[in-house]
């Protein structure tokens, strides 16, 4: 007996639909990765992409194994946790040190340091 005979129908259907919708927007983020023309456009669209791409992956995969076990298993969000989590904080630094070695190098399609006055 395959632990899949034991997931009903519509709960299946659920699960393959938050898996396929996750890889779509996991895909799109990477598509944006290499079509977008700057360095400042393409950082947003894998994060964007990783961030909901991730969630639905991890629902699905939450829904499948703890019905297929029989008992709840909850360990992937520690997993959504760290991505949620780590992926902002990466892009921020990535692109604020972008922003500092554009505007050392004098670069004239970077914005000017806003001063608080």
């Amino acid at each position: 007996m395959n632990s899949a005979d034991v997931i009903p129908l519509p709960i299946a259907v659920l699960i393959c639909g938050c898996l396929l919708a996750g890889a779509f927007f996991a895909l799109a983020g990477a598509v944006g990765l290499v079509r977008l023309k700057s360095f400042y456009q393409r950082v947003h669209a894998p994060t964007l992409g990783s961030s909901l791409g991730m969630g639905l992956i991890l629902v699905s995969s939450i829904l499948y194994f703890s019905l297929a076990r029989g008992h709840p298993v909850l360990h992937e969000i520690l997993i959504a946790v760290f991505l949620t989590l780590t992926t902002p904080i990466s892009l921020m630094l990535i692109v604020r040190a972008a922003l500092a070695r554009d505007r050392f190098e004098g670069n004239p399609d970077v914005p000017p340091v806003e001063t608080l006055d």
